[in-house]
């Protein structure tokens, strides 16, 4: 039942000639599935149109082959042969009454053609946007008369496509646009370069000639980023932001109004943890435009979206991250189930599987991804088959998930877990500096269990063998994490470091039950080079000790590059006066210090400390299971299964993922499982 006081969100609204069914608008965002697997892609957008989303955009779509993103899978629409592989995506959003968008786009030097090897378009002559032996030549009038028209002819093919907005993309620092907008990208003195005027002509002509070629029956929407948050140094939203904005203010159909770069646009809840956070830098744009505006800025509560709307900052309510993390959370909000919301984290897993050219996935919502190639749906599950009840052992995110979506398919499910409080590593990690939200990710499946009728929770119940044996429930899933090693074991060192059994040594698990390390300096090795090592640093530098950073990395937590993180990761430690040791191995563990050897020179440095803070692997703790497997042909076992980090330690959207998966199989046949492990895409392969 809607809340009367949400009923603004659910108002229709026109943009340009075609009118949205309410306020809920998914911008585009990158899926990993793009022109190589488009209907994985079309699947996805679906459900954000079953469940509410009024508009739902597709990704950045490239419009001709010298703007070539391989390695990475985006949309394409490079001649007419893209289009019924986009039809199917706009087929498919329509089904469900929601209007389609496309997002249009010439990268400039941010592609850097290795497919097509096409030569690469900026402004004036510069490096590419990437680490690869080739560099960007300046465009001449030829060059910008041809984008020109290769922006009109994929903005009719997009018509043809059946999309309904189409966009002109400037924003990211991703965008021909938006290189010739700023200064530091053009340096031309032409009628594009030099004064603002100039450098926003090339702007103003692709708007222009789109809604010249589509405005008749598709709205023409503009994605400008206000605000490069580079200070002084870049745009700002209060001078030349503003300023395009008054330029352009009446062109465009609606304003899709964000910040750059994309490190910014999706800045993670450890460095932005406020809902709106984009809202100082955006909400002058309503005072110019008598157009409809959308923001993002990871919203997801309908208190905030209602206040946004009615303060006139925006007209829809824009999101990327949240609509994946809740693809219904319109139709939730409208439906008066506002708590089965699940919440975006903001953890930008979703981010990195982009960056690391993969299919999507999400912490929140294992599903995302998998609507097509494994016919997941995030709202529905087959019904139980036979058995009718389950055991779940350990109440961290994989055993949590599982237990949910066991009792959601209608079993009888018994959760125990060992700790005070459910929630595993989730709520451990979210007593972090900075990984609050974490805990979203346990409260959200903690609510759901609690309202059913079928689940018994039981905390501080460590179980036995013998315990699981006397219950005789004859389906039992293990989910009993994993614990940091305290030998040294990690990516650089496959046996025990020597150490001095007088120096303390500490582990990640150490830290987050409470126990600290004794004053003096603290050197943290980081051999994982995922995340925690960095947020621990963060931590305990926060909380005044001395903290020493030493890892075989070249620079701190790398893989956080994939979460659009790492620099503001180093810049925080290096503000908060944390030595960071770069390239070195621990070697060796002394009384007094420890021994590093440079990874390249082997030349040997020794670091003073009081203590020692481990963060390398991860060993499975599997006893229970292999207690219980010993004696699996001699009970009345039907079910013994490992999930989650007991069986593969990962991150926490791979523990979710694991239980998720463990309960959809469940009752099904290995044989089958394996050989319906996923859809896959094919191309065929036919004759000229």
């Amino acid at each position: 039942m809607l809340n009367d006081k949400y009923s603004v969100l659910f108002e229709p609204l026109k943009i340009g000639p075609v009118t949205a069914r309410n306020r809920f608008f998914q911008v585009p965002h990158c899926t990993g599935m793009g022109h190589l697997r488009p209907k994985a892609d079309a699947a996805t957008r679906a459900i954000k149109a079953e469940g509410g989303w009024a508009v739902v955009c597709n990704q950045e779509t490239e419009i001709h082959p010298s703007s070539d993103l391989t390695p990475f899978t985006e949309g394409r629409l490079w001649d007419s042969r893209d289009i019924p592989a986009l039809r199917l995506m706009t087929d498919a959003v329509h089904t469900h009454g929601a209007l389609a968008a496309v997002e249009l786009v010439h990268n400039g030097n941010h592609a850097s053609n290795l497919s097509s090897r096409a030569p690469v378009f900026a402004p004036s002559d510069m490096s590419v946007d990437s680490i690869v032996p080739k560099q960007a030549k300046a465009m001449d009038k030829a060059d910008i008369r041809a984008l020109r028209r290769w922006h009109r002819d994929a903005a009719r093919r997009a018509k043809s496509a059946g999309f309904d907005i189409i966009y002109v993309y400037a924003g990211h620092h991703m965008t021909l646009p938006q290189h010739f907008l700023l200064p530091n990208m053009n340096d031309r003195m032409d009628e594009y370069g030099g004064s603002l005027a100039n450098r926003v002509r090339l702007i103003r002509e692709l708007l222009e000639e789109t809604k010249d070629e589509v405005g008749d029956t598709c709205a023409v929407a503009f994605r400008f980023a206000v605000d490069e948050m580079s200070g002084v140094d870049g745009m700002q939203a209060s001078e030349e932001g503003r300023a395009v904005v008054e330029m352009l203010a009446e062109l465009p159909d609606l304003w899709d109004v964000n910040v750059s770069d994309w490190s910014n646009d999706s800045a993670t809840s450890r460095f932005m943890p406020n809902e709106g956070y984009q809202t100082p830098y955006i909400e002058f744009v309503k005072q110019v435009t008598t157009k409809p505006v959308v923001a993002v800025g990871r919203l997801t509560s309908p208190d905030k979206m209602v206040s946004m709307i009615k303060s006139g900052v925006v007209d829809f309510i824009g999101a990327a991250r949240p609509s994946i993390a809740d693809p219904f959370l319109p139709h939730k909000i409208q439906t008066g189930r506002i708590e089965e919301i699940r919440e975006c984290i903001g953890c930008n897993i979703c981010v990195a599987s982009d960056n690391m050219g993969m299919p999507i996935r999400c912490t929140q919502n294992p599903t995302m991804g998998e609507e097509w190639r494994r016919g997941w749906h995030p709202e529905q599950i087959e019904p139980k088959g036979k058995e009718t009840e389950a055991l779940v052992v350990g109440a961290g995110p994989a055993g949590l998930e599982c237990a949910m979506q066991l009792a959601k398919r209608g079993y009888e499910v018994t959760l125990a877990e060992a700790r005070t409080q459910l929630g595993g590593r989730a709520i451990l990690e979210g007593g972090l500096l900075g990984l609050s939200s974490w805990k979203w990710v346990s409260d959200h499946r903690i609510y759901d269990l609690q309202q059913r009728g079928n689940v018994k929770t039981f905390s501080q119940s460590p179980m036995t063998a013998q315990d699981i044996n006397d219950l005789a429930i004859p389906n039992v899933f293990i989910a009993t994490g994993a614990k940091w090693r305290r030998d040294g074991v990690g990516r650089s060192s496959r046996g025990p470091i020597q150490k001095d059994p007088q120096m303390t040594i500490l582990t990640p698990d150490d830290l987050m039950a409470g126990h600290l390390p004794p004053r003096g300096p603290v050197l943290i090795y980081d051999d994982d080079q995922i995340y925690l090592a960095g947020v621990l640093a963060d931590h305990l530098s926060s909380a005044g000790y001395e903290v020493i950073f030493a890892t075989p990395a070249t620079n701190v937590s790398p893989w956080t590059e994939n979460t659009l993180e790492q620099v503001r990761i180093q810049t925080t430690l290096i503000k908060r006066g944390v030595q960071l040791i770069l390239g070195k191995t621990l070697t060796q563990i002394n009384a007094e210090h420890a021994q590093l050897s440079c990874i390249y020179s082997k030349f040997e440095q020794h670091v003073e400390m009081a203590s020692i803070l481990l963060v390398t692997e991860r060993k499975r703790k599997t006893e229970l299971f292999d207690a219980l497997g010993e004696d699996l042909n001699h009970n009345h076992f039907k079910k013994l299964k490992l999930i989650g980090d007991a069986e593969a330690p990962g991150l926490i959207a791979d523990a979710i993922f694991s239980g998720h998966m463990a309960a959809r199989h469940f009752e099904k046949s290995q044989r089958n499982i394996e050989r319906e492990y996923f859809r896959r895409e094919i191309v065929a392969l036919e004759g000229n």
